[in-house]
């Protein structure tokens, strides 16, 4: 039954590769579990349901990308929006429930895209700097929040006594002469996630399955060990009852609140990420499985598309962030995964974690644990720098202020929408304006509305 549903021996793999890759991909990509719930409680959202949407939307991905995309490739939440929501929104004051919303639509319109065939088109009207400018911008963007939550950089008013900051003309407080500084180096939780840190790089550079993962737990252990930790009050328990309920997080997404101007960055940032990352992902996975055909395009890449623009409509249903296809399931693809029943291995195995919460619950409430996870991840981000055009003004120029305006403005939208605003006006003022398609124009437009007509934050 395997070998006809999977096409197994066509695509030259087994149940035993199959098996073994997708449980090699859950443990590289399992962190997930403590990482999305410990950020988007900075949103608002009850750490314990949003566990169990995660655990879900990440099961109802892989499993649709296993059972109907017949592809070796996990989902789970994406990493990069899940700041956003969390933090990239701070300044226009919306609840989570205006949030879940966003990300309801992003995927709606995601997938409309992708079955009008429209969605592929935006993304190939995105000159490749732009695409690699929007990796490394989110990337450094998540450096910087690992960081802050390690410790390592600080505000520069931190420890500031108030009256030091107040202007004597307007009484009201005013920005400190440097915006950041060091953090405490003597304080053990920062050492312990500067420990944290070096374990991960170490792990990954010697190729250890789930370094990661290993790097967040041995550093809440670490911290339990030197008095500044916490050790898991249970290791099960029943998912769906008390602190994990679903209740509070599922179906309380406001659709109607966010359809104004306003909000227009917003879905535009959530819905390009998403078809930028799935698309990204898909190629280097494909290309990394051998999946690619001759032309090196991946054959019916509608299907894997669909997959992760669903799994975005249900993340927002059961309460959680942006998903797709998770560019950790590499790794399954290095044990030799070449089908969808890999997926379908990864999907069982988040559902057995629905009844062992308690025991990663301590490291969604241990910034200093879970720290060092994102300045991996943001790290990994990096090394897409090199596919901007350095030697070309036009190109390099929107893929800086892209970089740039994410990270000094802390909103990945700003950088988005200053990048693609930019672009094809340098073109055109460079008389290169048939480098410029369609679509481009259609994007630097939207953008355009927003900083005439929207509210920048």
């Amino acid at each position: 039954m395997l070998e006809r549903f999977f096409a197994l021996r066509e695509n030259g793999t087994t149940v035993r590769r199959e098996l073994l890759g997708g449980a090699t991909t859950f443990v590289a990509m399992a962190y997930i579990i403590v990482l999305n719930p410990a950020i988007l409680r900075f949103a608002g959202l009850p750490p314990g349901p949003e566990t169990i949407a995660t655990i879900l939307t990440a099961a109802f991905g892989s499993l649709l990308m296993g059972l109907w995309a017949n592809r070796p490739i996990a989902v789970a939440p994406y990493m990069g929006e899940n700041a956003f929501l969390a933090f990239g929104l701070v300044s226009m004051g919306v609840g989570w429930q205006q949030r879940l919303g966003t990300v309801f639509l992003a995927g709606v319109a995601f997938a409309a895209l992708v079955l009008l065939r429209v969605g592929p088109w935006l993304a190939r009207s995105i000159s490749p700097s732009m695409k690699h400018a929007f990796g490394v911008g989110i990337g450094l963007f998540l450096l910087l929040l690992g960081l802050h939550q390690a410790g390592l950089v600080q505000s520069a008013a931190s420890g500031m006594p108030a009256e030091a900051l107040v202007d004597p003309a307007t009484g009201l407080l005013r920005a400190p002469p440097v915006p950041l500084k060091i953090g405490d180096l003597r304080d053990p939780r920062v050492l312990l996630a500067v420990a944290g840190v070096l374990l991960i790089v170490v792990l990954q550079a010697r190729g250890v399955g789930g370094a990661v993962l290993i790097g967040m737990i041995a550093t809440g252990a670490g911290g339990y060990a030197v008095g500044v930790g916490e050790a898991p009050e249970a290791i099960f328990a029943w998912p769906f009852q008390g602190d994990l309920e679903l209740a509070p997080v599922a179906l309380q997404l406001d659709v109607v609140g966010v359809l104004r101007l306003s909000f227009l960055p917003v879905l535009l940032t959530l819905f390009l990420i998403s078809v930028l990352d799935t698309i990204g992902t898909l190629v280097g996975l494909g290309s990394a499985g051998e999946m690619l055909d001759e032309d090196g395009e991946f054959p019916r890449i509608e299907r894997p598309m669909l997959a992760s623009a669903l799994s975005c409509v249900f993340g927002s249903l059961v309460g959680t962030s942006t998903s797709g296809a998770f560019i950790e399931s590499a790794t399954g693809i290095r044990e030799g995964a070449r089908t969808g029943l890999a997926a379908v291995t990864t999907a069982v195995l988040f559902l057995g974690t629905l009844f062992v919460v308690p025991l990663v619950e301590p490291l969604q409430r241990l910034e200093y644990a879970y720290a060092p996870a994102l300045i991996a991840v943001g790290i990994a981000m990096l090394p897409t720098v090199r596919g901007i055009a350095f030697d070309d003004l036009t190109e390099l120029v929107p893929a800086v202020a892209t970089i740039t305006m994410m990270v000094f403005t802390y909103n990945i939208a700003n950088g988005l929408t200053a990048g693609l605003a930019l672009y094809p006006l340098l073109k055109v003022a460079v008389g290169r304006s048939r480098e410029v398609s369609a679509g481009a124009w259609l994007l630097a437009s939207a953008c355009l509305l927003y900083y005439g007509f929207g509210l920048p934050h």
